[in-house]
């Protein structure tokens, strides 16, 4: 199975701490490292785990994180088709408390894979069994409907209602205002949406609620828990399951996240 990511990348800087820092506050780091994350990174990073080819169209700028980037992704088994933007790769830094939760600070704009870019191969997304839509503008959008299935993120809804194309599914967090999506904020309509709620799993339209998985280890950190949610629905949808077997598997592909350390997806089975 081929299976492809239109989004951004971020270099991520983190420290783990005791808890977050309260405003004027100090806190020490007990430990740090940095990786290629960001929501298209950690997607196609699960998806590499998951799909016989994991390929991500991205953007990044003509920079030494952006190189860095761009290797380490390829090194862990993701197909990087990349355009050159003027602005530097965007990074973040994302503090993780005793408890996993992370909290990121991002530093410049994100960097969008542009459908007019003709130095990407825009052309092979009608080939993949699935795309997976996180960042882009609307004629990479557009672009990416040529797939048999279309899943995106409810994180960018001007881009989709401008896009105006029929989604497989779309997928938003319940507990981020900016991901909650409403009966006609699309047209067409999803044929399926659904919004996650994290520990108390998440309802679909059709299909009613859901129950988060159990993890599969000790918890370890949140980061990337909801691309490995997404890129798992995306998975499981183009391999043919039903949207409920399809959700449960999302599920459980977002509770191995959490076992993993930073970008750290987990490999699951259908």
């Amino acid at each position: 199975m081929r299976v492809a990511v239109v989004g951004h990348v971020e270099w991520i800087r983190f420290a783990r701490v005791a808890h977050h820092p309260a405003p004027g506050e100090i806190v020490h780091s007990t430990e740090d490292w940095e990786q290629a994350g960001g929501g298209g990174a950690a997607a196609a990073l699960q998806l590499a785990l998951l799909a016989d080819e994991a390929h991500l169209y991205t953007s990044f700028g003509d920079d030494e994180l952006g190189r860095t980037s761009r290797a380490e992704l390829e090194e862990r088994g993701v197909r990087v088709h990349a355009g050159t933007d003027r602005r530097p790769t965007r990074w973040a830094f994302t503090h993780v408390d005793e408890a996993g939760e992370r909290t990121i600070t991002t530093v410049g704009p994100k960097l969008r894979p542009r459908g007019g870019d003709e130095s990407l191969p825009w052309h092979e997304l009608a080939e993949m069994d699935a795309v997976l839509f996180i960042a882009g503008d609307v004629e990479a959008l557009r672009l990416a409907r040529r797939a048999p299935v279309l899943t995106a993120t409810a994180r960018d809804l001007d881009v989709l209602r401008r896009g105006a194309v029929e989604l497989e599914a779309l997928i938003g967090s319940g507990e981020d205002e900016s991901e909650l999506y409403h009966p006609g904020d699309l047209d067409p309509e999803p044929q399926l949406v659904v919004t996650t709620s994290g520990a108390l799993g998440g309802w679909m339209q059709p299909g009613g609620p859901f129950s988060a998985a159990p993890l599969p280890g000790p918890r370890e950190d949140a980061y990337g828990c909801g691309d490995s949610f997404m890129a798992g629905l995306t998975y499981a949808l183009a391999a043919g399951l039903g949207h409920h077997e399809a959700v449960l598997f999302a599920a459980r592909c977002g509770a191995a996240a959490m076992t993993g350390r930073g970008v750290d997806p987990q490999p699951v089975g259908l």
